[in-house]
This record gives C-alpha cells, structure tokens and sequence, in this order.
C-alpha cells in the first residue's frame, strides 16, 4: 500500500467517524428537491397560466433548470463541507498528529483533496435524487416533460455531479485559508447566498460588468453545467435584459478547476507548509 492510499484511507476514515457528510447530504436532498418542485411548477404549469409571460419554456431547458438547482443554488453545501474539513483539524488540533502520521504534507494535502472530491460527488448524487425525483414527478403531473430519456438531460447530471465535486475542494483551500471555523462558515454562506447572485443579477444591466461577473465561480458553475437560474435570467424574466453570452461548458470548467487550483495552491503556500500552532 503506497503513502497516499494509506492517506487517502485514513481522510476516508476521519469523514466517516462524523455525522456531518451524510446530515449536509440530507439537507441538500430536500432544499434541492424543494426548489426542483418549485421550478418545474413555475416553468410547466404557470407559464401557459400567466399568458406565456416567458415561463412557458421549451420543455429541454426547462427540465435542464430543475436538475440544475443542485448546482446553481446547492453548492454551497459542498463548498461548506470541504471548508470545515479543513478548519475542523485546526480547531481540534488534530492536523499536528496528521502530520506526524504523514510527515509529507503534499501527501496529505492530495489525499485530503481527493476524498472530498469523492465526497462531493456523494453530495451532489443526494442533492439530484432531490432535484431529479421531485422536480420529474411535478413536470410529469403538471402536463410537462421530464425529459430523462434524453442524453442532453443525463450529460447535464453528471456535469452537475462533477461541479459539486469540485466546489468540495474549493471549499478546503477556503478552510486552509481562514483557518477560523466560525469565520469559514460566515464567508461561505455571505458569499454563495447574498454577495455573488446580487453582484450576478446587478451586472446585467452594464455591458462590462456583465462580462466580469460571467468568470466569478457560480457563473462559470452554470456555464459547466449548462444551465442555472441565473444564467438564464432573460429567459425566465423578460425585464431583465439579455446581457452577454454566458462562457462555453470547457471554459466553464477551465475557470473553476482554477478557482480550485487556487484556492488550494495559496493555502498551501501561506498556511499549509507553515508549523502547527
């Protein structure tokens, strides 16, 4: 058994002796299936009911926006759970006997990254049983389709699947970064709910602004994954105006394995080698 695979299994073990993976995967299956019923009422059944007052959407794309709530409002729970994975050693003060363990802090830094990679990919399968179960049923008896037996909606899922994988490893280089747990879990929630969708929404109405707000990280999540809520703003709300064309789903990607690389890179660099208070 190589270093890292004794690594990874030990990161493996410590996720597994706390109840919070499998709590934030429930939370994250019924507020996706929440949102997921709502959208597939709103773009089934209101859109002819309001006169075709731009929720009346082709039946792909809408079905597209119902399973990708999982990503578009849902990343935050990866994004949380991969910051207080790293803030949770520091706080208890068990990254001291981690290194000890393991001297190679590379080592452990890739088998910690790794795992929440595939943590994130268990998260997201929660939150699309949410999004894919209840928004199907509400499209299906709403007179809409669900549309799974197309390949675009299944490349969709697995877009969506990789994305909250990789929001789990933005969220450790967060965690290494702050350090504070209280403080990771303040930024992370300010950010993901208030701060970007209103600095999304707002740069709209400005041609340059709304060229900068398509490379902040949810909007190139929903470029990834092809679809989002806010992406598409124009399309389910008239009255806002078009804006500029959202980055392509390899550009999408590009820039939030970036935001990962980064985020992991400069904790690394600025916490990471440094000794264990």
């Amino acid at each position: 058994m190589s270093r890292l695979t004794r690594s990874m299994s030990s990161e493996i073990r410590k996720v597994r002796s706390t109840k919070l993976w499998w709590i934030l995967a429930i939370v994250l299956a019924g507020y996706s299936a929440f949102l997921g019923a709502l959208f597939a009422f709103l773009f089934s059944s209101m859109g002819e009911a309001l006169g075709g007052t731009g929720l009346d959407l082709p039946a792909q794309q809408a079905a597209n926006l119902v399973y990708s709530t999982v990503s578009t409002s849902g990343y935050v729970i990866p994004l949380l759970f991969g910051a207080l994975m790293a803030t949770g050693e520091i706080r208890h003060r068990t990254i001291g006997l981690t290194f000890t363990l393991e001297p190679k802090r590379g080592i452990v830094l890739t088998s910690k990254a790794l795992v929440l990679f595939g943590i994130g990919l268990v998260i997201g399968i929660a939150g699309l049983i949410g999004a894919v179960g209840a928004g199907a049923v509400v499209l299906e008896s709403t007179g809409g389709d669900a549309m799974l037996g197309t390949a675009e909606t299944w490349l969709v899922i697995v877009r969506v699947l990789a994305a909250m994988a990789i929001w789990a490893i933005i969220g450790f280089g967060v965690g290494i970064l702050v350090r504070n747990q209280a403080f990771a879990i303040v930024i992370t929630l300010v950010f993901t709910q208030f701060l970007e969708p209103i600095l999304r929404t707002v740069a709209q109405f400005l041609d340059w602004s709304a060229h900068v707000a398509k490379y902040l990280p949810g909007a190139a999540t929903d470029a990834f994954v092809g679809a989002g809520a806010l992406s598409d703003l124009s399309t389910i709300d008239p009255s806002m105006p078009a804006g500029v064309a959202p980055l392509g789903i390899w550009t999408g990607l590009a820039v939030l394995l970036g935001y990962a690389l980064v985020a992991v890179l400069a904790g690394w660099l600025f916490r990471w080698r440094k000794d264990v208070a």
